[in-house]
């Protein structure tokens, strides 16, 4: 990851003139970003994926007593969060493995606030239902529909 943020820093360095007229160069350099990870990730296609790596060291680093099924949950959750929508997964990768808020993932990629929100809403939404967990609740403790 640092690699392709590296990449990242030197295209919008080269081409910072050019770049300092687009409206939302926060959206423009997380497209870079994207794009950089994606190349590296089809070079390294006889290593092992990014997302079972990431699981056996979220298996490795887990606080539970069977690093098994750590491994067999981060496995199914990678797996899920692969599956959505580009946009709602940029939406559940900011929010919840970034830390941004909805507000801040907007600014960053593009959107209003209010897509964000409801990309995380439905990205959510399908991650239970691949995952068959209950229906995600709403931060007031409602559920959703």
């Amino acid at each position: 990851m640092a690699e392709a943020v590296d990449l990242t820093f030197d295209q919008v360095m080269d081409r910072w003139l050019g770049m300092s007229q687009i409206e939302n160069l926060e959206g423009y350099t997380w497209t870079i970003l994207k794009r950089r990870i994606i190349d590296m990730h089809r070079k390294r296609r006889r290593r092992p994926e990014l997302m079972e790596t990431a699981a056996f060291e979220a298996a490795l680093a887990g606080h539970t007593d069977d690093p098994y099924d750590t491994l067999a949950d981060t496995i199914a959750l990678y797996a899920a969060v692969a599956s959505l929508s580009e946009l709602q997964r940029d939406a559940i990768l900011l929010h919840y493995g970034m830390g941004f808020t909805a507000a801040e993932a907007a600014v960053l990629v593009g959107n209003e606030e209010a897509t964000v929100r409801s990309q995380l809403r439905t990205g959510r939404q399908r991650l239970a239902t691949l995952l068959k967990l209950p229906s995600p609740e709403h931060p007031d403790g409602k559920n959703r529909s």
